[in-house]
């Protein structure tokens, strides 16, 4: 039933390189194609529904008023679920669901998953319209927890415009979330990832109501001193050692390039502090990697039994790679930007769409299950296919494009923003709705024409050629 094995980064506002608060995570799935939408839903008021997946059975009233918010939910509802999994509401917070992890047997066997808890695919959709805060979104997923239990292990990333939370189910009924320092950042992969918890730290820290008491009464915690969440709940194995941590290691190494660490280390930190200010860039930089510049990357020249070593994270499979952008230095009604790659993130370009709109480009909205001319899902993905199939020749041109997308971006939110704070209200959410719009024709229009233009040089790729000799 799970949907994702993501990768995560999360960026305090002092961290950041303008002031914004960050979270960001790839959707991954078990398949190279489950395609995704994205979509606006509008606020309700009086309404009487319960929501029922069709997963799990998981079965709840939904509030009967709730505010807008974005979604990015599977195309195909009826087979796969809802799977909201990333946006903003109309308050400013930004919410993504989730980063999986794995509890360890022996606290699952004192407190074992709930077979139609709250799980991934109702998620969002059960929280996102109906908090306030980050905080806020942590305390209101916690009760949830507590009432309906969960059937999987899942970490959540919250975020307004002044704090970054990530929040970890690692059992039936257990969960610990951690406030990220402002000047911090964080790096998780598919692992228990919080380390140690002060329970006297109330501003940072929150935690299920008998979490000490479960641990102490059944004998849990392995340390010599002190409480360290990952280990008492998580898992440190073998496959922990090929497929989370090395995606960890590359996107602190990418960060803190003068701290020596091993890709295998167990003990690598969750709370880390860059030796730089962090970009939107650099984010998007680690969701689209794939070990680059190292032994280990699938499309480097390092030895052939390195390449495919470790898990990259940039993958086929992911289906949406999302950073959500709180910004500090605009008006708040034109904060919250959604940067938004629904090709595989190594070759296809995050683009930035403002929160505060009304609805999305039908190219977005409206994706069919099989591959189109029209969606926007199909597009990039048609595009990375294309790159990696003449990787050496393709990915120079790629980079350029995607290196002139993101000045465009840059130069697009710019003057966005000026003629934005000439408005206010309805009128602003129709222009930041407008420019949503606008931003996706002019994707569409230039990477139709990197498209041609690769198709057209494969052409002469080709293997079935052959030297005329014009004298035969």
């Amino acid at each position: 039933m799970k949907e994702s094995a993501c990768t995560s980064v999360l960026v305090g506002k002092a961290a950041s390189i303008d002031g914004s608060v960050m979270i960001a995570r790839n959707d991954d799935t078990f398949l190279p194609l489950t395609p995704q939408r994205f979509e606006m839903k509008p606020a309700v008021s009086d309404r009487h529904e319960t929501l029922v997946s069709n997963q799990n059975g998981f079965t709840a009233p939904l509030p009967e008023t709730g505010m807008r918010y974005q979604q990015t939910p599977n195309a195909d509802v009826a087979k796969e679920g809802i799977y909201a999994e990333s946006g903003f509401n109309e308050r400013n917070v930004a919410m993504s669901a989730t980063e999986s992890v794995y509890g360890n047997p022996k606290t699952l066997a004192y407190d074992p998953w709930i077979e139609n808890g709250l799980a991934e695919d109702s998620l969002q959709t059960m929280v996102l319209p109906f908090i306030t805060s980050a905080r806020d979104g942590v305390d209101y997923l916690g009760k949830l927890i507590k009432q309906y239990g969960s059937p999987e292990g899942n970490g959540v990333l919250f975020a307004d415009n002044d704090e970054a939370w990530y929040m970890e189910i690692v059992t039936g009924h257990m969960w610990v979330a951690e406030r990220i320092p402002d000047d911090a950042y964080v790096v998780t992969a598919n692992q228990v990832a919080i380390q140690t918890v002060d329970f006297t730290d109330t501003d940072n820290f929150m935690w299920a109501e008998g979490i000490q008491d479960f641990v102490s009464g059944h004998g849990l915690n392995p340390d010599l001193s002190g409480w360290n969440f990952r280990h008492i709940f998580g898992t440190s194995t073998e496959k922990d050692r090929h497929y989370n941590t090395p995606r960890v290691w590359f996107g602190q190494r990418y960060l803190n390039p003068e701290i020596e660490q091993e890709p295998t280390s167990s003990e690598l930190p969750f709370i880390c502090h860059a030796s730089r200010k962090i970009s939107v860039e650099d984010v998007e930089y680690i969701l689209s990697s794939h070990y680059n510049e190292t032994d280990y990357d699938p499309l480097g020249r390092g030895p052939e039994d390195l390449k495919t070593k470790f898990r990259p994270i940039s993958m086929n499979r992911t289906q949406n790679s999302h950073v959500l952008q709180l910004r500090n230095n605009v008006p708040a009604e034109q904060s919250a930007i959604m940067w938004l790659c629904f090709g595989v993130p190594a070759f296809s370009p995050y683009v930035p769409f403002f929160a505060n709109a009304t609805d999305t480009d039908p190219s977005y909205s409206t994706t069919p299950f099989h591959a189109d001319a029209d969606s926007a899902y199909w597009m990039y993905r048609k595009l990375s296919v294309l790159v990696e199939s003449h990787y050496a020749e393709f990915i120079e041109t790629d980079t350029d494009y995607l290196t002139a997308a993101k000045q465009a971006f840059q130069t697009h939110l710019e003057e966005s923003d000026a003629a934005a704070t000439e408005l206010k209200g309805e009128a602003l959410t129709a222009y930041l709705t407008k420019q949503n719009y606008a931003v996706v024709a002019d994707m569409k229009a230039k990477t139709t024409n990197l498209m041609n233009d690769l198709f057209e040089q494969g052409l002469g790729l080709s293997k079935l050629t052959f030297n005329m000799d014009v004298n035969l």
